[in-house]
């Protein structure tokens, strides 16, 4: 894969749990040659997991699978509704194994909620050419969103599943709340 200079872009679908399996006007249907149901080249799942939820994101390249899963982070416990960014955010993970990097970016979301009180709703992402990855959020205020769900405390390394899947690159990770 080349993945020097890729930028890739995720925002937020309003729903916490929604499965992003019907595909909107740029997405494109991925073949399946197990028989398994199609899904969209890109979207999320958010799936209850004991005590923990569940997350399951899928895109066409590295940098796009990462910010489709903060997308999904975020959807397990806010619904943004109407909400509109009221500022723009840039963050960079150091160069790391490609797992390391997507729990440092849905760590530093993580702790930008619980520090400065603002979530993305909108996530680019792109290769810095070093294999780290500079990511730049669209934020709003934490209080202008509707809270669903249980706020996320960390990311589990247990079961962290992140790489190449075919045409695709996917990763499945577990939420502590």
């Amino acid at each position: 894969m080349n993945r020097s200079g890729y930028i890739a872009s995720a925002t937020t679908s309003g729903v916490g749990t929604q499965n992003r399996n019907e595909p909107g006007p740029e997405q494109a249907i991925v073949a399946d040659d197990r028989g398994v149901e199609p899904q969209p080249e890109r979207g999320h799942r958010c799936l209850p997991h004991t005590a923990d939820v569940r997350i399951e994101a899928w895109a066409p390249t590295r940098e796009a699978c990462v910010a489709e899963a903060v997308t999904a982070l975020v959807d397990t416990f806010v619904d943004p509704g109407p909400a509109q960014p009221t500022a723009e955010r840039a963050y960079r993970a150091p160069a790391a194994e490609d797992g390391d990097l997507l729990v440092n970016i849905l760590e530093e979301v993580i702790f930008r909620m619980e520090t400065m009180g603002e979530l993305p709703l909108r996530t680019e992402v792109h290769d810095d050419g070093t294999d780290g990855l500079h990511v730049r959020w669209q934020t709003t205020d934490a209080d202008t969103v509707e809270l669903i769900g249980a706020v996320p405390k960390a990311i589990s390394l247990h079961e962290l599943r992140f790489g190449p899947d075919g045409p695709r690159w996917s990763c499945a990770l577990t939420v502590d709340v």
